[in-house]
């Protein structure tokens, strides 16, 4: 068979990126001056604007360009591709701009895909695995678009344009002798690792490495093993890669703690005080409720009865005192975010002689706040409200078991004498709270349930236990206490156009809508119409499954419907909370946006302008929702380590759980003590199996059916702590 010749254009276009290349290399530290390059830059832009898209090829191009076999105009050319403002393609050059071409940053990676983002645009862009040609999290990158997947904008990677110095967590394996990486994140192959700078490295080990040599693909990178965290089978080792890399930073800069300390030494001064509404003598009393091992508290309450409801005031630590803007300590906040919890390890916002210290609001001392003070009715709606800088001194610090154990009649006499000062307030605020739960029922706020994990660890930080978290009646009368101020402020700065940052929900996608129906359909639970949801109707649709056996499959099934909360600067209201008016304001030691609103809202009543108001608002709304979902990521990989290492002395045992998940390669079954783990379809009976999508996996031969919400029978087969991954096998 005679061997098929290539083109000769393809010939000749080869021959002349050859010819072209040596040209270059020739020229390289030749005098060529930036006007002659400019000069070109110039025409290859014009002549490829004008080509609307379409590609010119080489020859082409360098014929328009008069600039064939000139050094000057080959640079330009090559600028311009390093720009990502021309793009190389098989079939010539196009402008980036006319083909669709937009430039972004990619922002995370998971194993088989990645996110990029648009600067100055809110919406995360997906991009599957395939598509991402080795790029990594920070890297400036140009995209094409290809369509959307589940609402979200989908894109490929045409060129990375700038490559950062990538770190990257895994672990340490050996495959036919030698030591290669695997990595956490990025892809399934074992990377090539150069151990050298680490000799006690060895296969197990959990480590940090840099990406020292790229590929197109990621499997293609070469790492240098950095640091040796301890054994991949620890939870902790695993969890602390996991944050280093996660791109939230783990240690303040100096002069952050230096700005940080000396404000703490400063304390409340005289002159702190000015204009400062003093509540430190209030009749009405003030104290804090929280876990009973926090140490950043950032909110107390006060409360009375009127004549005509209550007057309530949510007193929450002054940050923006000390936090001032275009200092150290406001930028680190800013790129930090939120603080992240996992397990018992907290990464905070702020310095711990500002979160732990001068802004926390322990009992028995001054501390300068921000009070919500507010007047509610019989019906627990707002009918007045203001914003006051005041300073308080706590009472007590109340622990949400404690006041439960007093609300609920538990209390022993020690318990009662400790709080007997402010039992009187935590009867008047749970009263509040179920008229207010009673309200949130009359606006048609869905009631969803969560189950959310609490993980036990030993003196070694091992985990030896996880739970169901429970809420009482103090976790719920907090909650209500705090979405009235946050509320209240919201109102306030929508009332005044004040630039603000809003906490967003926005109604749920059509697609999503329809795809809740059709789940709602095959579990047999009539549901109003989904086509254009209020929140009435999703309230309603919990209401009718509040008694059916599969009540938490149905919860889980329509938070995943709806959107995503973010931070805007346009106030668009809150889906699921059935509220007009929302932002966050209660939490400024751990939340950036929080700070942000204290800010605004201290210029507001000082009647002062705050300075590029608009482009900060802007900023920290960007901010607030990147770090939101940075910090959610990686609590959810960290506690799926701490997981996996409770269950590794359980291999073998069995258990009962539900069916909590199915894909076309395996079934998800949910313990109840919300540890979760896969049984793959390898370890089904031998049969072809259906997918239907979401609801049902089904056996064609034998008819036996897996339904999501089944009872399921399970042994723990294997866990992998740093993967975070359990399998789970069906007993029959």
């Amino acid at each position: 068979m005679a061997k098929r010749r290539k083109p000769v254009s393809s010939r000749r276009e080869k021959k002349q990126a050859q010819a072209d290349q040596a040209l270059l290399n020739r020229t390289e530290s030749a005098n060529i001056s930036e006007e002659q390059i400019q000069h070109f830059k110039n025409r290859i832009c014009t002549f490829l604007r004008k080509a609307n898209g379409r590609p010119m090829s080489r020859a082409d191009l360098a014929a328009k360009c008069r600039g064939r076999g000139q050094a000057a105009y080959l640079r330009a050319l090559r600028q311009l591709c390093q720009m990502g403002e021309v793009v190389k393609r098989h079939s010539g050059y196009v402008c980036a701009e006319k083909a669709g071409y937009r430039q972004g940053t990619i922002t995370a990676l998971h194993r088989t895909y990645g996110y990029a983002k648009i600067e100055g645009e809110d919406t995360q862009i997906f991009i599957p695995g395939r598509e991402l040609k080795g790029a990594m999290p920070g890297d400036t990158v140009l995209l094409s678009p290809i369509g959307e997947r589940d609402g979200s904008p989908e894109s490929t990677v045409v060129a990375v344009l700038h490559a950062v110095e990538a770190q990257v967590s895994g672990m340490l394996a050996e495959e036919y002798g030698t030591m290669v990486f695997l990595p956490d994140t990025l892809c399934r192959d074992g990377l090539t690792a150069d151990c050298s700078t680490v000799p006690e490295a060895k296969a197990g080990d959990k480590v940090l490495a840099t990406v020292v040599q790229r590929g197109t693909r990621h499997s293609e990178h070469v790492v240098r093993v950095d640091l040796v965290l301890g054994s991949a089978d620890s939870a902790k080792a695993c969890a602390s890669a996991l944050a280093m890399v996660s791109g939230v930073p783990m240690v303040f800069p100096e002069n952050v703690l230096a700005e940080a300390e000396a404000l703490a030494a400063d304390g409340i001064r005289p002159e702190d005080l000015n204009e400062r509404l003093d509540l430190r003598k209030s009749e009405d009393i003030i104290f804090t409720i929280d876990g009973f091992d926090a140490k950043d508290l950032d909110d107390a309450i006060s409360i009375a009865k009127t004549e005509t409801g209550y007057r309530l005031g949510v007193h929450i630590a002054d940050v923006s005192h000390y936090v001032k803007a275009d200092t150290a300590l406001d930028a680190e906040a800013m790129a930090r975010g939120t603080s992240v919890y996992y397990a018992d390890q907290v990464i905070p916002m702020l310095p711990k002689a500002l979160s732990n210290g001068i802004c926390s609001l322990h009992p028995d001392v001054d501390r300068l706040t921000f009070s919500a003070l507010m007047d509610l009715d019989e019906r627990g709606e707002l009918v007045r409200y203001e914003f006051r800088k005041t300073v308080i001194r706590s009472h007590i610090k109340g622990v949400y078991r404690e006041v439960n154990a007093i609300l609920d009649g538990t209390a022993d006499a020690a318990l009662l004498e400790r709080y007997a000062e402010v039992i009187p307030s935590l009867r008047l605020c749970n009263q509040l709270r179920e008229i207010r739960l009673a309200e949130r029922k009359r606006r048609g706020a869905p009631s969803l349930e969560t189950d959310e994990s609490v993980y036990q660890l030993n003196e070694d930080g091992v985990c030896v236990g996880v739970g169901v978290r429970k809420r009482g009646d103090g976790e719920e009368l907090i909650e209500e206490c705090m979405l009235l101020a946050n509320e209240a402020a919201a109102r306030y700065a929508k009332e005044r156009n004040l630039p603000f940052v809003y906490r967003v929900h926005a109604k749920p996608p059509a697609e999503k809508s329809a795809r809740l129906a059709e789940v709602l359909d095959k579990l047999g639970i009539a549901h109003p119409n989904l086509d254009a949801p209020e929140p009435a109707t999703y309230a309603a649709i919990l209401e009718r499954a509040a008694e059916h056996p599969l009540k938490p499959i149905v919860h889980q099934t329509v938070l995943r419907s709806m959107a995503k909360a973010d931070y805007e600067t346009l106030p668009k209201g809150h889906f699921g909370l059935a509220l007009a008016d929302y932002t966050h304001f209660t939490s400024p030691i751990r939340r950036y946006p929080d700070l942000a609103i204290h800010r605004i809202l201290s210029a507001a009543i000082r009647e002062e302008e705050l300075p590029d108001a608009g482009k900060f608002t802007k900023q920290a709304a960007i901010a607030g929702s990147l770090t939101e979902q940075r910090a959610v990521q990686l609590e959810r990989q960290c506690e799926d380590c701490y997981r996996a290492e409770f269950m590794q002395d359980k291999i073998g045992e069995c258990f009962e759980g539900i069916i909590s998940g199915l894909t076309d390669f395996g079934i998800y079954v949910t313990l109840p003590n919300t540890v979760e783990g896969m049984v793959s379809l390898d370890t089904l009976p031998t049969d072809e199996y259906r997918y239907d999508g979401f609801f049902t996996l089904q056996g064609l031969g034998h008819g036996v059916r897996y339904r999501l919400g089944d009872c399921l029978q399970v042994r723990c087969a294997k866990v992998n702590v740093n993967s975070g991954h359990i399998d789970f096998v069906i007993v029959d």
